[in-house]
């Protein structure tokens, strides 16, 4: 304790350059502690990219490929499901509920989705929170339409916007589904999600902008069908793109999907979300891991500073050094005590750099969850953290080894000697 008493006074003696050094530790602590905080929100941000969904089931192809454009609207499907085959699985007495899904077109960029309204009560993301609305409310009639919050902020649309509908997934379309206009009636609140960057409109809306369109291409003018007669036409859709599934009993998962994948009248593939999410996050978390590497060399570099503004100071505290040995200090003492002031100054720059970083995680979760759906659950230090911060204090006492060596190795008379 004494020795600790001792480096404290040390410290404080040179107290300028101290709180400099553990400045530059503090902030680089902070930095690795917030990148290491935020890559786990990001992580499972995105493997609970949907949630509460037990199975995703569309044409067979990849897991990957499936995933990608039924989740995140990259991309298309190879096929499309049969509404046969989605109304047998739908009724399976195994199965809670379902929601189709159909893509295809496309408005000024933005994906555009039909679905119906079970879409809205299912659909879970976030470890399960549920889709709000920021305006308005969902689609009750055909042509109603509910963006998602970067479209809307994007495209600057507001409860009863007119939309209009490109053929295609093209940013910009010359085929337009102009004589059935569309109403945003709907803006949901930011998840984070691709929810934001998609335009949900009904089901059946889908199968009425294309009724008087064959092979790609619209029907010629005197055998179109305007948007009112369209209302009274049989618009359940053909097939869909896809479709989400959730279970009675999620026991029954790993069963239904079995069956799903050996589904004698089409090829289908169902596959687990949270699986397939991980496969992915696999693939696309590289920068994750660069960025932490970033934040330790930071680290490093902090701790190499503190490094060299001891040595620096060292051939100014020759005499002290000298003064300690005389009144009996021994060189363990001296060695001990090199190495408790870096401790100290790293121990100090760790506990600053960690309540550094809560007060900016509190300070900017709103900032985060509104303009980029990230979640960050500011929680207690888990064990990672704890070892992470650890071996930043035994990196600091190892750095303080070298200094502490070099002022071993000096004698009572180098001390005392008079350099000119």
């Amino acid at each position: 304790m004494a020795t600790f008493a001792l480096a404290l006074r040390s410290i404080w003696n040179r107290r300028t350059t101290a709180l400099l050094t553990l400045s530059a530790i503090a902030i680089s602590v902070a930095l690795l502690l917030g990148v290491q905080k935020m890559r786990t929100a990001a992580r499972d941000g995105f493997a609970n990219t949907v949630s509460g969904v037990d199975l995703i089931v569309g044409a067979r192809s990849g897991q990957l490929n499936l995933l990608l454009y039924s989740v995140f609207r990259v991309g298309d499907a190879t096929a499309n499901v049969s509404w046969a085959s989605y109304q047998k699985i739908a009724r399976h007495p195994d199965v809670e509920w379902t929601v189709p899904i159909s893509l295809g077109d496309s408005h000024r960029g933005f994906r555009v989705m039909g679905t119906t309204p079970d879409y809205f009560r299912h659909y879970r993301f976030a470890g399960g929170r549920p889709l709000s609305f920021a305006a308005g409310q969902p689609f009750a009639d055909l042509y109603d339409a509910v963006l998602g919050a970067d479209v809307a902020r994007q495209l600057g649309y507001t409860i009863g916007t007119p939309l209009i509908v490109a053929h295609g997934l093209g940013q910009v379309s010359f085929a337009q589904h102009a004589d059935k206009p569309f109403r945003v009636v709907g803006v949901l609140e930011r998840t984070g999600t691709p929810v934001d960057r998609t335009v949900h409109l009904p089901l059946e809306a889908i199968t009425a902008i294309h009724i008087d369109w064959q092979g790609g291409a619209r029907a010629p003018p005197g055998a179109r069908i305007d948007a009112a007669a369209t209302r009274n036409a049989e618009l359940t859709p053909e097939s869909i793109t896809a479709f989400m599934v959730g279970m009675r009993a999620k026991v029954m998962t790993f069963t239904m999907q079995r069956a799903i994948n050996e589904f004698r009248q089409e090829p289908l593939l169902a596959i687990l979300p949270g699986v397939a999410l991980s496969q992915l996050w696999n693939l696309v978390g590289i920068a994750d891991t660069a960025l932490m590497i970033v934040a330790a060399f930071v680290v490093l570099a902090g701790l190499l500073g503190m490094l060299t503004a001891i040595l620096t100071s060292l051939n100014e505290r020759r005499r002290e050094m000298a003064i300690l040995r005389s009144v009996g200090a021994r060189p363990r003492h001296i060695f001990t005590l090199l190495v408790a002031e870096a401790g100290l100054l790293a121990a100090t720059g760790v506990a600053v750099g960690t309540g550094l970083t809560y007060v900016l995680l509190a300070a900017a979760r709103p900032l985060l969850e509104s303009r980029f759906g990230i979640f960050l659950e500011v929680g207690g230090l888990t064990r990672y953290d704890l070892a992470i911060l650890g071996s930043v204090v035994l990196a600091g006492l190892l750095m303080g080894v070298l200094p502490a060596w070099r002022a071993y190795r000096n004698t009572l008379s180098d001390g005392l000697t008079i350099r000119v």
